[in-house]
């Protein structure tokens, strides 16, 4: 997977489904994509919240990219405390909030691998994390070669990838190469926000605000289900 800042339940959820997690840092880093922003609930509609990265050139990996020396954390502390103050469990999760965010880390994938595995243990999952570029390979592959070759690499006899993937990798590809091949589905997810109707989808600052971790752990641990397509 790649790294994203504060990303969603569901991502937590492919984290605890498995023995190792690999993140990309050897891919390139998209603008319009999630790597660096996410979606808080503010006043009942959802928000975005940035971590602005310096200008460069858009030929390089997120190994390369570097968080924008400007980047005011104050400030964006202070629109996510202004958004959540009064949420049940403000006092418990906005520590963590703030030990994410104050990370003098320069490096756009350290920052972000930093916040995940933040996340990771406030949750209590004990998931291992590697960057992908840890394992020999050839750097020349690329897509679905590339997650085959980083899955034997591994040792992994099943490579498990979010449902949103599915139409990026073939079964039988895997297959011949000794790997099962399986997504996670995340089952539904709703819990009491700050007004109504429900804003789906939104960053897991969101949840830990609003949902006891030990409920919101318990819909980590089992609210989802392993296909092997889109059936």
């Amino acid at each position: 997977m790649q790294p994203y800042f504060f990303p969603y339940p569901g991502y937590f959820q492919l984290l605890q489904a498995v023995d190792l997690f690999i993140v990309h840092d050897r891919v390139k880093y998209t603008k319009k994509g999630w790597i660096n922003r996410n979606r808080i609930l503010v006043n009942g509609s959802d928000a975005l919240i940035t971590v602005p990265v310096r200008h460069d050139s858009d030929s390089l990996d997120i190994v390369e990219r570097s968080i924008a020396p400007d980047f005011d954390r104050a400030k964006l502390l202070n629109r996510i405390a202004g958004a959540y103050r009064g949420a049940p469990h403000f006092a418990q999760v906005f520590p963590l909030v703030e030990r994410v965010v104050n990370n003098a880390e320069p490096n756009l994938f350290r920052f972000l691998r930093a916040s995940i595995e933040a996340t990771r243990d406030f949750l209590g999952i004990d998931t291992p994390i590697r960057a992908a570029s840890s394992f020999a390979i050839d750097p020349a592959l690329r897509a679905q070669d590339k997650v085959i070759a980083l899955c034997r690499a591994a040792g992994a006899d099943i490579y498990v990838n979010a449902i949103g993937g599915m139409e990026l990798y073939s079964a039988p590809a895997f297959e011949a190469a000794g790997i099962t091949l399986r997504f996670i589905r995340q089952g539904a997810f709703e819990y009491r926000q700050a007004g109504a109707p429900f804003v789906p989808s939104l960053s897991i600052i969101d949840a830990l605000m609003f949902c006891p971790v030990e409920s919101l752990r318990a819909h980590i641990d089992g609210n989802y289900e392993l296909v092997a397509n889109g059936h």
